[in-house]
C-alpha cells in the first residue's frame, strides 16, 4: 500500500487561485496549519479558511516593499531540514523552525507583464525571488515536502487525501522545469532588452501539448511542445474532427499554413511532404482551390490544405471530393463543418488567425552536439526593390506573377523552381541537388497537369518562372525558356550572371534580379 503522507504545515502563496479554496479547506479539514501572505492569505480568509501570515509564523516582517518576507530561516529551514536526520530536526528544534510539508506557489507573472508591453521597471518588479527560492526549496526537499507549482495538482492531492513519494517526486520535477521556463524567459527578455540577438547561453523552453504516437518513422518518439508565443497556427488550433495529429501531419500542416499566410487574396496552399504542390490565389476560395488542385492533382491526393479565409461550404465540398489528411482554416462556417463531418478521418483545424509572415523571430534546428538558430525568414520583395536586367522589362502581369512565384519560392525546399501564371502555380521544382533539374521537374509536371486537364498544351507555356537562389549557369534559365516561361525573377549575385542575362535576352526573356534569396533547407 501507497504511503501518503500527512500535511501538517501548508505554505500557500499563489497568483493564479484556481482551485486555491477548495485546497484550502481541504488542508483545513486535515487538520494542516496555513501559512500564506497578501492577496492568498485574503482570500482564503473571505473563504471563512484559518489562515496564518508568514510574518506572525516568522516574527519577521515583510520589508522592502514585499521584496523580502519568505527568504528566512523559518521559512527555508522549515522546507529544507531533513526529518530523517537527528542533527536537523536538533537543529530546527534549538531555532524553534517549524517543519514546512507542502508549498504551493506560482510565480509572479513575469511573461504576461512582458506580453502586454509594460515597461521595463514593471517587468523587473514582477521577476520573483522568493517564489522560486521556495519552489526549489520544496523541489530538493521532495522526501518530505510537496510542491505545488500547477492548480491541477491540488486536485490531485485531494483526491488523493494526501501526497504519496512517487507524486512529490513527480510535482519535484514539474517544479524545476517551471523554475527552469521562468528563468528562460527572464533571460531572453534581458537579451532583447540588450539587443542580444544570439546572448552567449541561449535558454528556452517549450510546454508539451501533446505526446505523439511517433516521430517521421514508427520507430521515432515524438512529442509537440508549445513556446508560449501563440503564434496562430498548429499552436493555436482548435481541431474540430479527425484522428490524432502525427508528427509529419504537424510539421506538413504548418508548412502549408506558413505559405497561404503571404497572401492577401483569397488563396490555398496545398502541401505534401513539407513542399508547396499547389498554391493559387483566386476571387474566391473555390477558385483558388480549383486552381491549386490543378497544378499537380497527383501530389494532392493526400496532402494538406491551408486557406487563409473563413472556409465556405463551397470550398469545403471540393476539398472533400478527395482524400486529404488534414484542412487547416482561421475558421469555417457551420455549413463547412458538416460537410468535412462525414469524412471522419479528415483533420479540420480552426486557428482562430493567421501568422504574420513579417514578423521577427527565432527557428530552431537541431545537429550534432547543439543546435542551430536564426531568425525568421520574413523577407519580401516588391516591385520597387526588384531590379530589371534584361532588354525586356516584363509587363505588368508578368511582374505580378514574378512577386507571386518567388513568394511561393520562399516555402520550397531548395532547390527550387516555381512556374505561376495568372496567379497560380503551374509547376513546382522541389528539393533537388541541381537548380536544372528542378526546373526540368516543374516543366515536366506542368506538361503532366495539363494532361490531367485535358489540355494540350503544358501549363508552364507563358507562364514565368522564379528561382530560390541565383542560376549559376544559364542551363537552368534555358530550361526555363525551353518550357515556355516568359518572364524570370531570380536573386542574382552569381559569377555568371552576365552568361545568364545574354542567355535571357537571347530567349526574349524578361528578367529581375531581387538581391534576396530564400534557401530552405
Amino acid at each position: 500500500m501507497t504511503e501518503i503522507l500527512p500535511i501538517r504545515r501548508a505554505l500557500l502563496s499563489v497568483s493564479d487561485k484556481t482551485g486555491l479554496i477548495e485546497f484550502g479547506r481541504f488542508l483545513a479539514a486535515h487538520g494542516a496549519e496555513i501559512l500564506s501572505t497578501g492577496g492568498t492569505a485574503k482570500a482564503l480568509r473571505d473563504a471563512g479558511i484559518p489562515v496564518k501570515d508568514v510574518s506572525d509564523h516568522t516574527g519577521f516582517p515583510e520589508i522592502l516593499d514585499g521584496r523580502v518576507k519568505t527568504l528566512v530561516p523559518q521559512v527555508h529551514g522549515g522546507i529544507l531540514g531533513r526529518r530523517d536526520l537527528p542533527e536537523h530536526q536538533a537543529q530546527m528544534a534549538q531555532h524553534q523552525i517549524a517543519p514546512i510539508d507542502l508549498v504551493a506557489v506560482n510565480l509572479y507573472p513575469f511573461e504576461a507583464t512582458v506580453a502586454r508591453g509594460a515597461a521595463f521597471d514593471d517587468c523587473i518588479e514582477n521577476i520573483d525571488i522568493g517564489g522560486p527560492a521556495m519552489i526549489r526549496s520544496a523541489a530538493k526537499n521532495h522526501a518530505d515536502v510537496a510542491v505545488v507549482t500547477d492548480p491541477a495538482q491540488m486536485a490531485r492531492i485531494v483526491e488523493a487525501g494526501g501526497t504519496t513519494a512517487e507524486m512529490r517526486r513527480e510535482f519535484a520535477a514539474a517544479a524545476y522545469a517551471r523554475t527552469a521556463a521562468y528563468d528562460a524567459a527572464i533571460s531572453s527578455w534581458f537579451a532583447g532588452q540588450l539587443g542580444q540577438e544570439f546572448p552567449p547561453r541561449l535558454a528556452f523552453s517549450g510546454q508539451l501539448a501533446q505526446t505523439l504516437r511517433y516521430g517521421e518513422n514508427p520507430h521515432q518518439k515524438a512529442g509537440f511542445y508549445l513556446d508560449g508565443s501563440n503564434r496562430p497556427g498548429i499552436a493555436t488550433a482548435r481541431q474540430v474532427q479527425g484522428k490524432e495529429l502525427s508528427y509529419n501531419n504537424l510539421n506538413d500542416t504548418d508548412a502549408a499554413f506558413e505559405c497561404v499566410a503571404e497572401f492577401d487574396k483569397p488563396t490555398v496552399v496545398i502541401v505534401k511532404h513539407a513542399n508547396p504542390c499547389g498554391v493559387a490565389e483566386g476571387t474566391s476560395l473555390t477558385e483558388a482551390w480549383d486552381l491549386a488542385l490543378r497544378c499537380d492533382p497527383v501530389s494532392a491526393f493526400g496532402g494538406i490544405v491551408a486557406v487563409n479565409r473563413k472556409l465556405d461550404l463551397a470550398t469545403a465540398e471540393k476539398i472533400a471530393s478527395i482524400f486529404t489528411e488534414v484542412v487547416i482554416a482561421p475558421d469555417a462556417d457551420e455549413d463547412a463543418i458538416a460537410a468535412f463531418a462525414r469524412k471522419k478521418n479528415l483533420r479540420l483545424l480552426l486557428t482562430g488567425g493567421l501568422p504574420d509572415p513579417a514578423s521577427a523571430g527565432m527557428t530552431f534546428r537541431s545537429v550534432g552536439g547543439g543546435f542551430l538558430a536564426q531568425g525568421r525568414d520574413s523577407g519580401r520583395v516588391s516591385a520597387e526593390t526588384l531590379k530589371v536586367v534584361t532588354k525586356r522589362a516584363p509587363t505588368e502581369a508578368e511582374l505580378a506573377d514574378l512577386i507571386f512565384a518567388f513568394r511561393v519560392g520562399k516555402h520550397v525546399k531548395s532547390n527550387a523552381i516555381i512556374y505561376a501564371k495568372d496567379g497560380a502555380t503551374v509547376g513546382i521544382g522541389a528539393g533537388q541537388m541541381s537548380r536544372v533539374d528542378s526546373s526540368r521537374i516543374a516543366a515536366w509536371k506542368s506538361g503532366e497537369a495539363a494532361k490531367a486537364a485535358g489540355l494540350d498544351t503544358p501549363l508552364a507555356v507563358g507562364s514565368v518562372v522564379a528561382s530560390d537562389a541565383f542560376f549559376p549557369f544559364a542551363d537552368g534559365l534555358q530550361a526555363a525558356a525551353a518550357a515556355g516561361a516568359t518572364a524570370v525573377i531570380q536573386p542574382g549575385g552569381s559569377m555568371r550572371d552576365n552568361e545568364v542575362i545574354a542567355a535571357a535576352d537571347e530567349a526574349g526573356l524578361a528578367m529581375v534580379f531581387t538581391g534576396m534569396r530564400h534557401f530552405r533547407h
